[in-house]
């Protein structure tokens, strides 16, 4: 597949656009506009001779999550995997639009869909390359906020659950470039896999 820069450009561009209007402020921008940011250069870093199509699908990878609120599901893991299912379907969909009108076609749109709803990962290595870069952004940005006041014992189980989902090689990476607490770091090297 050939990159062309304009039409990646364009949907870019759009997904920039439909993020900016996030209410929600970090550092006084819009944050879904700043995670998407985040990814692309994560994305970069990582994965520099990346597609079109998965340089999008990390762009687009939070579109306008904002407008589902998490409260809408309910409490408990239950209600948060169900919630986080129907994003995944709701970015495909408007990621889709926005590469329908930048040009691509239908095969390139479907595999951004599969990418986002995030079918095949350990299998596809193009959607576990997304989510080896969601799990960095979420460490590099989101996890010192997130994990502030937490019981130690869930944050445990949570790093744990992020570490299953990354590569084995991503998983190396993240140990190489943070300085994890021990039982965080445990969960990230191979023989964790086997407990």
């Amino acid at each position: 597949m050939t990159q062309d820069p304009t039409r990646l450009d364009a949907a870019l561009a759009a997904i920039d656009a439909a993020n900016a209007a996030d209410p929600t402020q970090e550092d006084g921008r819009p944050a879904a506009l700043v995670y998407g940011e985040r990814m692309s250069a994560e994305l970069e870093r990582l994965f520099p001779h990346a597609s079109e199509v998965l340089r999008i699908a990390a762009r687009g990878q939070h579109v306008e999550r904002w407008t589902l609120s998490r409260d809408s599901y309910p409490q408990g893991r239950p209600g948060y995997l169900a919630w986080r299912k129907e994003q995944g379907r709701r970015h495909a969909e408007r990621v889709a639009g926005i590469m329908a009108d930048a040009g691509y076609d239908d095969e390139e749109i479907a595999r951004s869909g599969r990418m986002l709803r995030k079918e095949g990962i350990k299998r596809d290595p193009e959607v576990q390359q997304l989510e080896d870069v969601i799990c960095f952004v979420f460490l590099r940005w989101y996890f010192s906020p997130f994990a502030d006041g937490r019981d130690p014992e869930e944050l445990l189980r949570i790093v744990t659950r992020t570490a299953r989902k990354m590569s084995d090689e991503g998983r190396a990476r993240v140990l190489a470039e943070f300085d994890l607490p021990a039982p965080f770091a445990a969960a990230f090297r191979p023989e964790a896999e086997t407990l």
